[in-house]
C-alpha cells in the first residue's frame, strides 16, 4: 500500500520534526565564515530574535550540539561535584537529568514521580522540606516530559524552588521552547535550555541556552571543570566578539534565523494558540476511537500525545502506520516500551497535518481488527477546530 504515497514521506515524532521549505533553502545559501562580520550579523539576530521565546532579557546562546549536551551544560555550569541537587524525574528525560548530574559527583535527590503525570507544586514543596537543613544547589525540571507527554506546571514549581530555598531553578525545555509560552524572571527560572530539532523546526545539530542574571553568575562561580561546555566561553565570545568559542554549524544557525523570521511572522501568540489547537485537536480525535491517552487533559503537552492502547500492541500500529502510510510516530521508553506510542504535533505542523495522521489512525485501526470507525476522530478533531476559527 506505501507505493500509493510516491516519496512522500510524514513524520510525526516528537523530535526530529518536519522542516519548512524556506528554512531548509536559507541553510542552502552560500557558506560564509565562521570569524567573519557577516557571522556575527547573523549570531547577533538569531541570540536577540529568540529572546520573546525565552521569555528572556538575555541574548540566547547557540552551541553546535545536541539537547543531551545541553542538560550536561546546565549540570556542569552550576553544580559542583559533591553539591546538592534536587531533581525532579517524572520520565525518561528527568532520569536523564539525573543520571548527568549523577554522573559528574553531584549529591542528587531524585523526586519520583509516577510517569504520565506532572509534579505539583505541593509534592516539590514537600520533597524540599524534607532537605530542610541540606544546602541545595540547585533544582532541575523537565518542563515538557517528551517520553510522557506532560507538561509540567513551571512557573507554580518554580515559585515553590524561590520560596523553600536559595536554590537556582534551572529547567529542560527541549520539547515545548517555540510552542509554549515562558517569562524567565516571572517563573523564577536561572537557566533554560532547548534544542533546534522540535518546535524551532530545524535539523538536529544545536542547542540553545538562556539564563538569569541569577544564573550568569553561578555559571561565572561554578569551579567545575569543563571546557567545550564552558558556558563562560560562550558568553566572553559573544558579548566580547558576536561569535562562538568554537565553529558552529553555520547553515544550522542561518536556518535558525529563518524560523525566527517565520515566528515573528506568525506572530509569538499564535504559535503558542496554535499548539495549543494542536492538542486539543488530536486529543479529541484519539478519544473519538477509543484509545486510552496516557495523560490527563490538565497536564497534557502542548507538542506530543502519548497513547496506551489496549486491544492492540502499541507496537503494531507505529509499524502500520508507517508500512502503509508512510507515516512515522515513536514509542514509548524504557519502563512504557511496547506500552504506549507518541505522536509529536510541533513546530512545522498545523491542524490538517492532525487530520491527516487520524485519518491514518481510523483505518489501520479498522485494518488490525477493531470495527472500524472512519471519519470519527477527523469529524471529533474538526468540531474542535471550528470552535477555534
Amino acid at each position: 500500500m506505501s507505493n500509493l504515497f510516491l516519496d512522500q514521506t510524514y513524520l510525526f515524532t516528537p523530535g526530529p520534526t518536519p522542516i519548512p521549505n524556506r528554512v531548509n533553502a536559507a541553510m542552502a545559501r552560500p557558506m560564509i565564515g565562521h570569524r567573519s562580520p557577516d557571522f556575527s550579523v547573523l549570531i547577533e539576530e538569531v541570540a536577540t530574535k529568540l529572546m520573546p521565546v525565552f521569555g528572556t532579557k538575555h541574548p540566547v546562546l547557540a552551541l553546535t550540539s545536541s539537547g543531551t549536551s545541553a542538560l550536561e551544560a546546565a549540570v556542569v555550569n552550576t553544580v559542583a561535584a559533591g553539591e546538592h541537587a534536587v531533581v525532579i524525574v517524572a520520565g525518561s528525560f528527568g532520569d536523564r537529568f539525573a543520571t548527568i548530574a549523577e554522573n559528574y559527583g553531584v549529591h542528587t535527590h531524585r523526586l519520583n514521580i509516577e510517569w504520565g503525570k506532572s509534579c505539583s507544586p505541593d509534592e516539590l514543596a514537600a520533597f524540599l522540606d524534607k532537605l530542610s537543613g541540606t544546602p541545595v544547589k540547585a533544582v532541575f525540571a523537565t518542563f515538557n516530559e517528551t517520553s510522557t507527554g506532560v507538561l509540567n506546571p513551571i512557573h507554580e514549581l518554580g515559585k515553590v524552588v524561590r520560596k523553600k530555598t536559595d536554590a537556582l531553578f534551572i529547567v529542560d525545555g527541549v520539547s515545548c521552547i517555540g510552542a509554549v509560552p515562558v517569562d524567565m524572571e516571572a517563573d523564577q527560572i536561572d537557566l533554560l535550555v532547548t534544542s533546534s530539532q522540535k518546535a524551532l523546526m530545524l535539523p538536529p545539530g544545536l542547542a540553545f541556552v538562556s539564563f538569569s542574571d541569577r544564573g550568569l553568575e553561578a555559571i561565572k562561580a561554578c569551579p567545575e571543570r569543563r571546557f567545550y561546555l564552558d558556558l563562560n566561553r560562550y558568553v566572553k565570545a559573544y558579548e566580547e566578539q558576536k561569535s562562538t568559542p568554537f565553529t558552529p554549524a553555520v547553515s544550522l544557525i542561518a536556518g535558525a534565523r529563518e524560523v525566527c523570521t517565520m515566528i515573528e511572522e506568525e506572530g509569538w501568540n499564535h504559535v503558542v494558540e496554535r499548539h495549543t489547537l494542536l492538542r486539543d485537536m488530536m486529543r479529541a480525535g484519539i478519544r473519538g476511537l477509543g484509545l486510552p491517552l496516557l495523560t490527563s487533559d490538565e497536564d497534557a503537552s502542548p507538542t506530543v500525545t502519548a497513547v496506551q492502547p489496549e486491544d492492540i500492541p502499541a507496537p503494531d500500529i507505529q509499524k502500520a502506520l508507517k508500512k502503509d502510510f508512510s507515516i512515522t510516530i515513536a514509542g514509548g521508553q524504557k519502563k512504557l516500551k511496547g506500552k504506549i506510542f507518541r505522536i509529536g504535533h510541533m513546530g512545522y505542523c498545523t491542524p490538517f497535518d492532525v487530520l491527516k495522521v487520524l485519518s491514518a489512525l481510523e483505518l489501520t485501526l479498522a485494518k488490525l481488527g477493531q470495527e472500524p470507525q472512519l471519519g470519527v476522530a477527523t469529524k471529533k478533531a474538526e468540531k474542535v477546530w471550528i470552535q477555534h476559527v
